[in-house]
Order: structure tokens, then C-alpha cells, then sequence
């Protein structure tokens, strides 16, 4: 699986960790940025995630920021994106599943390391449930076009 990875400032030991993380569990990973601590404007690589997510270059996409927040409002700007910022295991396996989330949102200055890690562990294991999931989300795409 390819998962497109970016950060802003904020986010970019987390996101290192994950990269590393994935990498040794097989994923092949796209690395948007940032790469550095400076000061960088968050909206640019939620969009280059957003982007090859949408154009499915990626399946799946990874954002860290602080909190997450920034992230996924910048993320779901960009159509055909579900992005979801995620704090707890449950809403990691839920986003998934009942949402068919495509972007996940962490923010590393409110998440440990290790439940980071099981968020993600989860979100990219974890598979949409389509059934009546999938009439739910197709009224969430719906709006995309109005």
C-alpha cells in the first residue's frame, strides 16, 4: 500500500516517526514535507496529500500538525478527501470503517508516540464497511457538489 505522508512544523517528529514506522512494516510511503522545524504554512501539504490521494497516486493519506485541526479543515477543502483528525483507537477503526476516511489527522503535540502508532496501525488495517455506511457517504459526497 502507498500512504502520501506531509506535516507542517508542528507535526514533522511525528511524522518521521510514522515514515519509519510504516517503512518497516512494508508500506510504501510518499514524503510531501515539511522537513524541517521552520515555521512553514500547513495548508500547502495538506493539499499535496489531499492531491495525491485524489488522484490515487497515494490510497491513503497521513497529516500531522499540533493538533490535527489545521489539517483536516485544509484536507477536506479538496474534493473526494474525508479527512478525520483522531485521538482514540475506537475512532481510528470507526473513521474507516463507517466514514471511509482517506486522510488521518494527528496532531503530535497532543498524542504519545505510542498511541500514534496504534492510531495508525489501525486506520490503515482497518477496511469501509460499505452496507449502509456507503449510502451515508455518498450523501456526504453529494454535498461536495452543491
Amino acid at each position: 500500500m502507498k500512504i502520501a505522508i506531509g506535516c507542517d512544523h508542528g507535526g514533522k517528529n511525528l511524522k518521521d516517526t510514522i515514515i519509519t514506522h510504516l517503512t518497516t512494516n512494508g508500506y510504501e510511503i510518499i514524503d510531501v514535507g515539511c522537513y524541517s522545524h521552520e515555521s512553514v504554512d500547513f495548508p500547502i501539504y495538506a493539499k499535496n496529500v489531499a492531491e495525491l490521494v485524489v488522484s490515487k497516486k497515494a490510497e491513503l493519506g497521513i497529516l500531522c500538525c499540533g493538533t490535527g485541526i489545521g489539517m483536516s479543515i485544509a484536507a477536506n477543502k479538496i474534493k473526494g478527501i474525508r479527512a478525520a483528525v483522531v485521538a482514540d483507537c475506537f475512532s481510528a477503526k470507526a473513521t474507516r470503517e463507517h466514514n471511509d476516511s482517506n486522510v488521518l489527522c494527528l496532531g503530535e503535540r497532543v498524542l504519545g508516540i505510542g498511541l500514534a502508532l496504534n492510531i495508525v496501525d489501525i486506520w490503515v488495517t482497518s477496511e469501509f464497511a460499505k452496507g449502509r455506511h456507503k449510502r451515508r457517504v455518498d450523501m456526504v459526497t453529494e454535498l461536495e457538489n452543491k
